[in-house]
């Protein structure tokens, strides 16, 4: 969902327009959410405080409306209800990992296939009139069947749903899932397939540039996150299937004491790493940390082979966890399993690294002047506040603040000459 993120805000979209199929349904109409504010929570989820606020692109949804009601098929507009957790769960992605803009949230019907591809065809006619830069995503899971324990129980044929779906993306043939049996779906017990449909009729006739980017069942349900078209140009959809995602059940941690602040970073790194990649486990904070856990911290948990070739390197400028130790649990799986550069860390491998977490001070705006790339971290932003780049502080081979800025600024798509803002930040980093 992170290189889901990157993407959109690659594409410079404006707008965010999410199809569920958990919101309330109507037969014969696409419902969606009135504003002029969205909201969702995760109560639901026992996590009432997570929640998740936009701004509704009404001039979007009206001309979504109209070129709709064109093709004889109906919006029908809801007021006073909160968002699905269909909608809310790819929104908080979203917003947790740099995207900002504005939302139209939709649910499907119980219309035929043929029309949800029309639908989509709506939507991407109203964008193209109003000649604006919009990401749609089409959320909802593959499979619900595919292991023994899995929630809505186990169907040895409910994998072949998922293979059909995957490697209709993987080559590019998005058709084909227009044409899946219907018992095969049924045999799955999917909640996606429509919301794929929508996007499927919003990007019919632009450049095709699929690509899966993440499928994974680890509880009996098919997650996948995968990029129909779009290059990050141009007016049309940058169109995503999303998959919701799920954190792993949390296990009871660790209750040895780690003894200095240094090697208790570290070595929290690599247990969290080496207990998700052996047994698929997400480790809790052990209970007898040292003080700085307990504090709210950005951070950077980098990876490195023992001859100090990187590996893997994934973090969070400010905090969205409520300690320390659980924003470096979250940050060391994600370096170890979703760094774009690198293929998922085997357990082969584990031996053979090393780990360093950067724990960062908050940012704060600064000049040019202020910056010493030996003491300073730097967040590099464009004016729009779209586009980010971070570089992390002494660096070998970064000497002055001009490498550090032009390296930032790549990081961000930013060419060396475009208008920036600048942040700095201190890190104080462990390393084992």
């Amino acid at each position: 969902m992170a290189e889901l993120t990157a993407r959109v805000i690659s594409s410079k979209a404006e707008t965010v327009v999410i199809i569920s199929p958990h919101g309330p349904l109507e037969a014969n109409a696409f419902i969606a959410y009135d504003g002029p504010k969205l909201f969702g929570d995760f109560a639901n989820f026992r996590a009432p405080t997570t929640t998740v606020h936009a701004e509704l692109d009404d001039e979007l949804l009206d001309e979504i409306t109209r070129a709709a009601a064109n093709e004889h098929l109906i919006v029908m507009r809801i007021r006073d209800v909160d968002l699905d957790h269909g909608t809310s769960v790819p929104l908080y992605f979203l917003q947790r990992n740099g995207w900002t803009g504005r939302v139209i949230a939709l649910g499907y019907s119980f219309l035929s296939s043929e029309d949800h591809v029309r639908f989509g065809n709506c939507v991407r006619a109203a964008i193209e009139k109003l000649g604006r830069r919009v990401a749609f995503i089409a959320s909802g899971d593959l499979s619900h069947r595919l292991k023994r324990d899995a929630p809505a129980g186990y169907n040895p044929h409910a994998h072949l749903f998922d293979e059909e779906v995957v490697d209709a993306i993987r080559s590019c043939t998005t058709d084909r899932i227009l044409d899946i049996d219907q018992e095969v779906r049924r045999t799955a017990g999917e909640c996606g397939y429509r919301s794929m449909l929508v996007a499927i009729g919003a990007t019919r006739d632009l450049d095709s540039n699929c690509e899966v980017i993440s499928y994974e069942a680890p509880f009996g349900v098919g997650y996948l996150v995968a990029q129909l078209a779009g290059r990050g140009s141009g007016t049309g959809p940058l169109a995503i299937a999303s998959g919701l995602t799920s954190s792993a059940p949390n296990q009871g941690g660790d209750s040895n004491p780690l003894t200095s602040a240094s090697s208790s970073v570290a070595s929290l790194a690599r247990r969290t790493i080496e207990a998700f990649i052996t047994s698929n486990t997400v480790i809790d904070p052990p209970a007898d940390l040292p003080d700085l856990f307990n504090a709210r911290a950005g951070c950077f948990v980098s990876i490195k082979t023992r001859d100090g070739d990187l590996r893997g390197c994934i973090g969070t400028i400010e905090p969205v966890k409520d300690t320390l130790g659980e924003e470096i649990i979250a940050n060391a799986i994600s370096a170890a399993t979703r760094d774009p550069r690198f293929t998922p860390v085997r357990a082969a491998e584990l031996p053979n690294l090393k780990y360093s977490v950067d724990v960062l001070s908050a940012p704060e705006p600064c000049s040019f002047d202020d910056l010493d790339p030996k003491i300073y971290g730097v967040i590099v932003e464009d004016e729009s506040e779209f586009r980010r780049g971070l570089l992390l502080p002494d660096l070998e081979g970064i000497d002055t603040a001009e490498q550090q800025v032009e390296i930032a600024s790549g990081k961000a798509g930013l060419t060396p000459d475009a208008d920036v803002k600048l942040f700095r930040f201190r890190a104080e980093r462990y390393s084992e």
